[in-house]
């Protein structure tokens, strides 16, 4: 038997995934204890207030233990898991094993000071590692919540394709180590069944995309299946749910992203006092707009739809107001004006609403913006919006009219002065050069902090929008 000594033992800590967040509870574990790992691969997920993110261990080695179960919430700071970088081989269990059973990871262990250092300048902060309930049952990446395609596509998905085993392709060059993919690519692959090693890579230095790996399942569905697919793995053992109910209620635990939300939504309500100004107004113009950009050779392979020329109507109203642009410094006493757009899109996902946003939006053309409207969409309906993606925006669209809402009077995303809310779309009777007509008709409604943002300019912002959506011909004239 190989002896390990404490110096061949490294400790991965608990990262701060986010900016200056404090813990994180762990989702799943993708290793056991005798597991071998190598730098960059991805070994467990947790989530955070702000989002669900994959941690890569940062060395090779072979994995000696796991500090913390499922379910647990560990401080930043913490270590979680234990690999022995010496070389040798995996240590024999301790105990004895009972036939077929699988090792459970080991109960944390309380640590001689009860104190753990943190990240991002945080000091030390004592340790209130806990576990919290196990989730029900787990809902796969691919069936995300058909409200997030919706509240961005304007219409429901199509229903998901079913898991198909693993395609027998090209195979990896030969002596490659490991197939090249980022984590968001390889949890696709492991959610549809796919071996990475038999997926021929497009990307550049080959690496793999979501493209390549949606090929593969194409062409194993496509192909006659010699062989049975791979055994399902065997299921974790079943834990309590994260809600439960009583006799007359059912109550769910308030964490993650919905605990953060709240959060945020009470402190801008209570901080920034709210204006919400309403404006009606005729879209047919750009509906069919919408219909004509689906046929040009430009927006090939992209989706088009109303949110983007809405998007790209608030952006030239932005252009021409840029003071709506900007957020009050409190500690200062000063208001920051952006010369910049991060454009956000409100989304609800599984976990609660977030606002994921568009860098740089207003240097974006009409093209490209929409390009970045479905990559959005993608990473949402993965459930791999990043803690970055959701962290500096300006401005903000949410979109209600999906759920045939006429409109509402939305709450500021904290930090910015601005958010803009979008009804449903009707047909509806209209006074159209001087007869009364079925038109195309929304009704916007534009929040903003009245400390930074007065009356006028607020008014100014919204007419913009309307008068872009109903003759989206200023897109040229106003840009």
């Amino acid at each position: 038997m190989t002896t390990m000594t404490e110096a061949s033992v490294r400790e991965f800590k608990m990262p701060d995934v986010g900016e200056g967040l404090t813990e994180a509870e762990i989702l799943k574990w993708y290793v056991q204890p005798g597991d071998t790992v190598t730098d960059g691969q991805v070994v467990c997920e947790v989530e955070t207030a702000k989002a669900a993110v994959e941690l890569p261990i940062p060395y090779d080695g072979v994995v000696r233990e796991l500090h913390f179960p499922e379910g647990t919430t560990v401080d930043v700071g913490t270590s979680i898991i234990a690999v022995d970088v010496s070389g040798g081989a995996a240590p024999a269990p301790a105990a004895e094993p009972q036939p077929e059973a699988v090792e459970a990871p080991a109960e944390p262990k309380p640590e001689g000071s009860g104190r753990q250092p943190v990240l991002v300048g945080y000091g030390v902060a004592t340790s209130s590692t806990r576990r919290r309930p196990r989730k029900g049952p787990e809902v796969p990446v691919q069936q995300a919540s058909t409200a997030i395609q919706t509240e961005l596509n304007g219409h429901a998905p199509a229903a998901p394709a079913a898991t198909v085993p693993a395609p027998a392709t090209v195979p990896a060059p030969a002596g490659a180590d490991r197939p090249l993919a980022k984590p968001p690519v390889r949890k696709l692959a492991k959610d549809l069944g796919v071996d990475l090693t038999t997926v021929v890579p497009t990307g550049p230095d080959g690496i793999i995309t979501r493209e390549d790996v949606h090929a593969a399942v194409a062409a194993a569905t496509a192909a006659p299946q010699a062989t049975e697919p791979a055994p399902a793995p065997t299921p974790a053992p079943a834990a309590a749910p994260a809600s439960y109910d009583t006799a007359r209620e059912t109550r769910v635990p308030v964490k993650g992203v919905r605990k953060a939300t709240a959060a945020a939504m009470v402190g801008s309500a209570f901080t920034a006092p709210h204006v919400t100004e309403f404006v009606t107004v005729d879209v047919t113009r750009t509906m069919k707009l919408v219909e004509e950009l689906k046929q040009d050779k430009e927006f090939a392979g992209l989706r088009v739809n109303p949110l983007l020329l809405i998007a790209k109507a608030l952006l030239v109203a932005i252009k021409r107001n840029p003071e709506i642009n900007a957020s009050w410094d409190e500690a200062a006493q000063e208001i920051v004006v952006k010369h910049y757009v991060n454009l956000g899109i409100a989304a609800a996902t599984p976990r609660g609403l977030i606002v994921p946003n568009i860098k740089d939006a207003h240097a974006k053309t009409l093209p490209q913006l929409a390009e970045s409207l479905g990559e959005l969409v993608a990473t949402a309906r993965e459930g791999r919006t990043s803690p970055a993606a959701m962290q500096g925006g300006t401005v903000t669209i949410t979109n209600v009219g999906v759920f045939g809402v006429d409109t509402g009077t939305p709450i500021l995303n904290p930090g910015e002065s601005a958010i803009l809310a979008v009804g449903a779309i009707k047909l509806q009777p209209w006074v159209h050069k001087g007869k009364v007509k079925p038109r195309q008709v929304t009704t916007l409604a534009l929040s903003f902090d009245h400390r930074l943002v007065d009356g006028e300019l607020g008014s100014k912002v919204l007419a913009d929008v309307a008068a872009v959506l109903e003759q989206p011909k200023r897109l040229i004239t106003w840009a």
